[in-house]
């Protein structure tokens, strides 16, 4: 081929845009839930809460129920049901570096397609309104499930294929109850042993100032038999993780995470830089930090 008939087919054909991917740290930033944003992504795995649209969302493709679910099936982005509800997965497989920007992105593409039909997301979204641009923010009325029942359609589970789908994922969620004692603090149970997590609404820095003073001072446990296991860092902020005796029911530690929330708040208002004991506190947790799941 010449060098002119290649310069005439490279002019014919349109060069992709390449799409630019930005790391945002703290993707749930601004929203009024964000530690509890935190929590169903990356701690919970069975559970569910209704979202709203801007108004303008609204004029635009209606009044449609959303609802946020830790996971869709096949780790999916998004559903757009047959009755025209829509579903939004936080647990997926494919995503930027902008959670937020991902799962705006997800909800705008299942509003556009037809309710029933399958719901297209591409991997990288490019620019364009994130989560803080398209919903209604407030607290998340969250709800629990034992099994992942919510994702079908009335009737649904009496197909054999769908019902044996549906055992092998319920098999997969191990027992996690929401405490009350404080916003986004989570009991599991995993083979052997159980755990409390919080998700901290605080400044990282602030947080773990104050963990190493509670640290150095020996109140870091839930009571006798627990142990502070450590801490994870997600999606900007940290989170605190116990070892509990596996046999106590999660309803048992609601006193105990009330407790060690108080002495936190305390701490946390403390403004006299670390002693040397918090010095050394706090150098011990930096290197006790978990890795997530």
């Amino acid at each position: 081929m010449s060098k002119r008939r290649k310069n005439q087919r490279a002019e014919a054909t349109p060069k992709r845009e390449k799409v630019r991917d930005v790391f945002v740290p703290r993707p749930f930033e601004g929203l009024a839930d964000e530690p509890e944003w935190i929590a169903l992504r990356e701690l919970v795995p069975a559970a569910s809460a209704p979202l709203r649209l801007t108004p303008e969302l609204v004029e635009e493709y209606g009044d449609r129920p959303v609802v946020l679910a830790t996971v869709l099936p096949m780790a999916a982005p998004a559903v757009a049901q047959p009755d025209g509800r829509v579903l939004i997965g936080l647990q997926r497989h494919q995503q930027s570096g902008d959670v937020s920007r991902d799962l705006a992105d997800a909800l705008l593409c299942a509003l556009r397609t037809e309710p029933g039909k399958q719901v297209s997301v591409p991997p990288l979204p490019g620019p364009g309104p994130r989560l803080q641009d398209i919903l209604v923010d407030g607290p998340l009325e969250i709800t629990m499930h034992d099994g992942f029942e919510f994702w079908l359609e009335p009737g649904a589970a009496d197909d054999p294929t769908v019902q044996a789908s549906l055992e092998r994922a319920n098999a997969a969620i191990y027992p996690t109850v929401k405490l009350d004692a404080a916003r986004a603090a989570y009991w599991c149970q995993v083979p052997e042993k159980a755990h409390v997590r919080w998700v901290l609404p605080d400044d990282e820095d602030a947080a773990l100032d104050a963990l190493s003073r509670l640290g150095a001072a020996g109140e870091l446990t839930l009571g006798e038999g627990t142990k502070f296991a450590g801490m994870f860092r997600a999606h900007g902020r940290l989170t605190p993780v116990w070892d509990l005796p596996e046999d106590t029911p999660a309803a048992e530690w609601e006193g105990p995470v009330a407790e060690f929330a108080k002495r936190y708040a305390e701490a946390l208002g403390e403004r006299e830089p670390l002693d040397a004991a918090g010095r050394r506190a706090r150098q011990g947790l930096l290197g006790r930090q978990l890795t997530l799941r």
